[in-house]
């Protein structure tokens, strides 16, 4: 059986994601960040796609206007890159909701995902994605503590 957002609802959900994330706009502003209509649009249609792909389910504007609160203060975002880089959190954000089978909340999983981002991952979505997002999943998954390092899941081997 499947299920398929009818598309006047959906066309609201979209509108109103939308809105959400222009909104984020007069917060992000403070730090050179901001959004146009048509990025906000282009954002939550990769949201709407994310969703859907990974089979979520989300009402409101959701985990987006949340991700951009975390990270705009990052000193790791301009205006070059500010777009582009919540798409892929965005995807990595949903992605590993799956993953980590929903053991984490939504603000557990986005302070995280900005610590490593500022921190040992210094920008590098690769390197969130492909490295500290997959060990979080993996531990999460296995019953190891969320910030637990390879070096310590070794020594309890010991």
């Amino acid at each position: 059986m499947s299920f398929e957002i009818i598309p006047f609802a959906s066309g609201l959900i979209q509108t109103h994601t939308e809105h959400e994330i222009l909104k984020c706009n007069d917060h992000t502003a403070q730090f050179g960040l901001t959004l146009t209509r048509s990025q906000a649009a282009v954002l939550a249609e990769t949201r709407s796609l994310t969703l859907r792909d990974y089979g979520r389910i989300e009402f409101g504007g959701g985990a987006v206007g949340k991700l951009i609160m975390a990270f705009c203060d990052s000193p790791y975002l301009s205006m070059r890159n500010y777009a582009e880089t919540l798409h892929e959190l965005t995807e990595l954000f949903y992605a590993y909701k799956n993953e980590s089978l929903d053991l984490i909340s939504d603000d557990d999983l986005i302070h995280f995902m900005k610590t490593s981002f500022d921190g040992v991952c210094q920008g590098s979505v690769e390197l969130l994605n492909g490295r500290e997002l997959y060990r979080l999943a993996k531990n999460l998954r296995y019953g190891i503590p969320a910030d637990a390092q390879e070096d310590d899941e070794e020594d309890a081997d010991d």
